[in-house]
């Protein structure tokens, strides 16, 4: 699944949302697949259930999972309407990004050419 880094100044909560996050966004969790029981993945990190259970609660709000009553949590299909806070700090980052890159030497054809291959790989055209 995915590793917690226990030095980390992130917490273990915020880690554990990103860790589900990041297997979603790289399709090793797709659309509809199960998660791991609270219990299981709390075994699994070595992590109290109660955080398991926080995370699971932020990723649904947020709408990455939804919880099916006596069956589990599962990945969510993909967002039709993203959350704007949420949007504008990835576009924050995403700037920052981009300023580095080109700051390094890289060329706005090259840059614009990558985003556009990852946006293919992902299959996020709207």
């Amino acid at each position: 699944m995915f590793q917690l880094d226990l030095r980390s100044k992130k917490s273990i909560y915020e880690q554990i949302v990103d860790g589900i996050k990041g297997l979603i966004v790289s399709g090793e969790l797709k659309a509809n697949d199960r998660l791991p029981s609270v219990r299981d993945l709390s075994a699994q990190l070595t992590v109290n259930p109660n955080t398991i259970a926080k995370a699971f609660r932020s990723l649904e709000s947020q709408g990455w999972i939804y919880t099916v009553s006596g069956r589990g949590c599962f990945v969510s299909e993909s967002m039709q309407s993203p959350d704007a806070e949420q949007a504008g700090k990835l576009y924050a980052e995403l700037e920052v990004a981009i300023r580095e890159l080109l700051f390094m030497g890289n060329g706005e054809d090259e840059i614009i050419s990558r985003i556009k291959e990852i946006i293919k790989k992902g299959g996020a055209s709207k």
